[in-house]
């Protein structure tokens, strides 16, 4: 079968390479992403539809019930409510984030999975995020404080995810294992 070469450059100055697209660079769980399609669109459709990252939910148009909750520089941020455009520079955190780079779980994960805190699972990532927004800036949270977290379970287990952030609260503060 013979192949058609006249498609192809005559010296190796006649290939032009494509610029780079100009883009949003972004740092999600450690990696460098650039984003270069619509700036307003909304991080959680960038995370689920473009990187696959599908552990951040949909919990309506407003991020009601916390379900859609990331980490941007430490703090739980609704993905749903901000655009791609606003996160240049900044750290995201995705619940496939919160475990190391070895895939070791993440204390408060390790907790979560103790107190059997997860239902039917829908809204357990938000309550990851949330947990960890209120762990690092408060290690010895109360009932109050937990209860002030803006996540919404339908399954009933708020009693045992208290138990979970409290348990990962003291196995960080010994630098242990939950």
């Amino acid at each position: 079968m013979a192949q058609d070469h006249a498609a192809l450059p005559s010296k190796a100055a006649d290939i032009t390479p494509t610029p780079v697209r100009p883009g949003i660079e972004l740092q999600i769980n450690g990696e460098a992403f650039r984003h270069t399609g619509d700036p307003e669109m909304p991080l959680l459709w960038y995370l689920r539809d473009v990187l696959r990252l599908n552990g951040t939910k949909y919990s309506g148009e407003h991020g009601e019930g916390g379900a859609d909750l990331v980490l941007v520089n430490g703090k739980a941020t609704s993905a749903i409510g901000m655009s791609v455009s606003k996160l240049a520079g900044k750290k995201i955190t995705t619940v496939e984030g919160l475990a190391d780079a070895k895939g070791n779980l993440h204390p408060l994960q390790l907790a979560f999975i103790d107190e059997d805190a997860i239902g039917c699972g829908y809204c357990t990532p938000g309550w990851l995020i949330a947990s960890m927004d209120l762990l690092g800036r408060n290690k010895d949270p109360s009932d109050n404080d937990i209860d002030g977290l803006p996540n919404l379970c339908r399954c009933g287990c708020q009693t045992r995810v208290r138990k979970a952030i409290k348990r990962a609260a003291a196995a960080m503060k010994q630098g242990a294992k939950a």
